[in-house]
């Protein structure tokens, strides 16, 4: 019989296929995926001591290049090569591996920073790797998260439209905020700074929010980009984004979206 752990669902760093499979189309991803606020990027140029960046999860580059364009260097660490490639492309230097088994080799840094990533890391076991690779007397973890918030007309629509084209996977979040299911994720950052062993000063959130309307076509363009879509046969993902176009071509074909950017931080003790 199984034990109560072995039924237990696995972390969202586990899943280790959906983590990875956001390279599927790199491309599509670079292009359509949101840049963070500038208040963001220059506060984290501003509070790190120095201009060396270690970026972990770094995708495309995103958040690389805009923090490269405020005076850093950037290192980056990313799991999926194809995604690597990219940003090796337009200009970051990029190393394959996750952050629990990547080596710093005895380099160092004066940030370690994460873009949409750290929920698909170890929380503890990156703080940890994390603390290894700050300088130490101020060095500054930030990891942050994109939260998009779309009206509720729209979120009841897209709810009854995703559960008629796939209706195997959980998607309808009922009337949580997309903020409130996420902040376990920001919890467990936090957590896992805690548990590093006293290497850091105690985490902070720092939040911005910022808004965007979206054509119909330009929500379409992004929305295999999400992790629940990327590995949907194409059959599936086309009735999808049928019935989203509809949904939006009901709305007047444009999508509102709030956006709330949050990091949580910390300082290297």
């Amino acid at each position: 019989m199984p034990t109560p752990a072995q039924n237990e669902p696995p972390e969202v760093h586990e899943l280790r296929e959906a983590a990875e499979s956001f390279g599927i189309d790199a491309e599509r991803y670079d292009r359509t995926r949101p840049t963070y606020p500038a208040a963001l990027i220059e506060r984290i140029a501003a509070t790190a001591p120095g201009p060396d960046v270690l970026d972990v999860g770094s995708g495309t580059g995103i958040a690389a290049r805009q923090l490269r364009a405020a005076g850093c260097r950037v290192l980056g660490v990313e799991p999926d090569a194809r995604m690597a490639e990219l940003a090796r492309r337009t200009g970051t230097e990029t190393e394959v591996a996750t952050i629990e088994t990547w080596d710093p080799a005895g380099r160092t840094f004066d940030a370690v920073v994460a873009g949409q990533a750290w929920h698909w890391v170890d929380a503890h076991a990156g703080a940890v790797k994390a603390a290894q690779a700050l300088r130490p007397g101020g060095g500054l973890l930030a990891v942050f998260w994109n939260v998009a918030e779309t009206p509720p007309e729209a979120n009841t629509a897209f709810a009854e439209a995703y559960r008629r084209a796939v209706p195997e996977l959980p998607l309808d979040r009922g009337t949580q905020s997309a903020l409130a299911a996420y902040e376990p994720m920001f919890a467990k950052a936090a957590e896992g700074i805690r548990a590093a062993a006293g290497s850091f000063t105690a985490p902070q959130e720092w939040r911005y929010t910022w808004e965007h309307t979206y054509t119909r076509d330009a929500w379409l363009d992004q929305l295999p980009t999400g992790g629940v879509f990327t590995r949907l046969p194409r059959p599936t993902l086309d009735a999808l984004l049928a019935e989203v176009a509809a949904v939006i071509d009901g709305l007047g074909g444009h999508l509102p979206v709030s956006y709330t950017t949050v990091a949580v931080t910390a300082v290297r003790a």
